[in-house]
């Protein structure tokens, strides 16, 4: 059996997942050496995210990281995904086990160092061989990547990009949504601001369609990303939403090995119609599940903060759980 101390620490590293807003939408039960992961969908974002597909991404992060952590400290884990069809939020069971997966552990001093950054890069191509290894990261998972390399194609994808931000921003519920997740750093959570400026950060936000500046904001960002990829998976159920999850932080991890971050232009994901359109940029059956970009940060920014484990973690699922 596990000791308290080092489940204390995988579960510390798998809170580093990335997720929507900075939401953080999981909980995790113990019970022995069994690590329950649940969906919390108090934490939900339903104007930006109506189905829980990216809270059930962001989830999948979580339990990839769970498996780096662990391999990290010298155990293996044995999953079993959507343990029980009563209980949708339950949407993995973990097992501590025996030996690390393989190739694992090395990645476990890079959850710390993960980071979405929306900065612009500082324009140095990605490596042909960068590239490979984060395909592969993906693939590994049961997701595919495709880079998105032809200009006409990256100018495509630029464009929806800058179609979902007018979309987005011009639904009054959706920045409602988004000035909500905008909090102190104190918090834990949401989407960072120096505590003096938020409410009037929140009342612009819900006040005002911003969407024609942000549009043509984040359209420069896709258009001269040195790495701009699509991570699909073949079906569009909550297991391969999980699987998405898990590629994503894979290959995320895989990038801060090469020295690259990333951050995400899911716009033409969120908003359906749009989602279409850029699929036929990958040439792959299946769906798109985020639009990553990626590259070579300038600066060292500080690491999103994290709630505590004791607001995370339970010994057991019980009627107050979420």
């Amino acid at each position: 059996m596990t000791d308290p101390d080092t489940r204390s620490r995988i579960l510390n590293n798998a809170i580093r997942a990335p997720s929507s807003h900075n939401t953080q939408p999981w909980i995790f039960s113990l019970a022995g050496d069994d690590i329950n992961l649940f969906a919390d969908r108090t934490r939900a974002l339903p104007a930006n995210d109506p189905d829980d597909r990216e809270l059930t991404i962001s989830c999948g992060c979580a339990l990839m990281a769970l498996r780096v952590a662990a391999a990290g400290e010298g155990c293996g884990t044995r999953i079993a995904l959507l343990p029980d069809k009563d209980d949708p939020d339950l949407l993995a069971r973990i097992t501590l086990i025996g030996d690390p997966e393989s190739g694992l552990a090395p990645l476990a001093p890079l959850l710390a160092q993960r980071q979405t950054y929306r900065k612009g890069f500082d324009g140095r191509p990605v490596p042909e061989d960068a590239r490979d290894a984060l395909i592969a990261a993906a693939t590994a998972e049961g997701a595919w990547l495709v880079p998105v390399e032809d200009d006409a194609d990256r100018h495509k994808a630029a464009d929806l990009v800058a179609r979902g931000d007018e979309e987005q921003w011009g639904d009054p519920a959706w920045r409602r949504e988004l000035a909500a997740w905008m909090h102190p750093r104190r918090t834990g959570d949401g989407l960072t601001l120096p505590w003096l400026t938020i409410p009037v950060a929140q009342l612009v936000v819900r006040s005002f369609d911003m969407g024609n500046g942000v549009a043509a904001r984040d359209e420069e960002l896709a258009e001269h990303s040195p790495l701009l990829t699509v991570l699909g998976t073949e079906g569009d159920t909550v297991a391969d939403w999980i699987a998405a999850g898990q590629a994503l932080q894979n290959l995320l991890l895989t990038g801060v090995h090469a020295g690259l971050q990333g951050s995400y232009l899911n716009q033409p994901v969120q908003v359906a119609r749009l989602r279409p359109e850029l699929g036929k940029l990958t040439g792959r059956p299946g769906h798109p599940q985020i639009l990553l970009r990626m590259g070579y940060p300038e600066e060292i920014l500080p690491l999103s903060p994290r709630r505590p484990l004791k607001e995370v973690v339970e010994n057991a699922p019980g009627p107050d759980r979420p």
